[in-house]
């Protein structure tokens, strides 16, 4: 059974987005870059948030020549991978290997993880939160990131509870620290 896991970068406070919505302060330097790449290279489908897709998706067509290694990886990773995107607006998709799914339908996700043959991805917090709620997540991955943005677009929803066991944690040479959760003891 393929698991549902939760990755994101958030600020020290629990938010991917400050207030204004910007999120460049959360972009990863190298080190932390690469291992993300080898977080989700397992990852066999992504499922996404249209904001997050939209977002995401420059991955598709970005020209490579004059990225560094750890971008070209990354690039790779993204295009080899299924997109699930959820969005009652978008007409059509920009990039290969995707679907667009009218609404979030717990049952279809449950009857995904079980015939997946490899993990899946969940993006966008909007789109997490439904997830969460239904107790579909099986793993956290937060990258927290040294700053206070002091509002903005939340990482995990209000009005949920899950007690959650330590994995593994790893610490940066920039200050970001990655921490990996499951749902019950871990």
């Amino acid at each position: 059974m393929a698991k549902l896991i939760y990755t994101g970068i958030m600020s020290l406070d629990g938010y991917t987005a400050d207030a204004a919505g910007k999120f460049d302060w959360s972009m990863p330097d190298e080190e932390v870059h690469s291992f993300v790449n080898d977080l989700e290279r397992p990852v066999g489908t992504y499922l996404l948030g249209r904001r997050m897709y939209e977002v995401m998706a420059v991955w598709e067509d970005m020209s490579l020549s004059q990225e560094p290694p750890v971008i070209q990886d990354y690039a790779e990773i993204w295009r080899a991978a299924d997109k699930i995107v959820y969005s009652t607006s978008l007409e059509s998709s920009s990039t290969a290997r995707t679907r667009i799914e009218r609404e979030f339908d717990a049952g279809a996700i449950r009857a995904l993880k079980e015939t997946a043959p490899r993990d899946m991805s969940i993006g966008g917090t909007t789109l997490a939160a439904q997830a969460i709620k239904a107790g579909l997540v099986d793993e956290f991955r937060l990258f927290l990131t040294p700053i206070v943005v002091g509002g903005g677009k939340q990482f995990l929803p209000d009005d949920v509870r899950i007690t959650l066991g330590l994995l593994d944690e790893h610490r940066f040479g920039n200050g970001v620290v990655y921490l990996r959760y499951a749902k019950g003891d871990g």
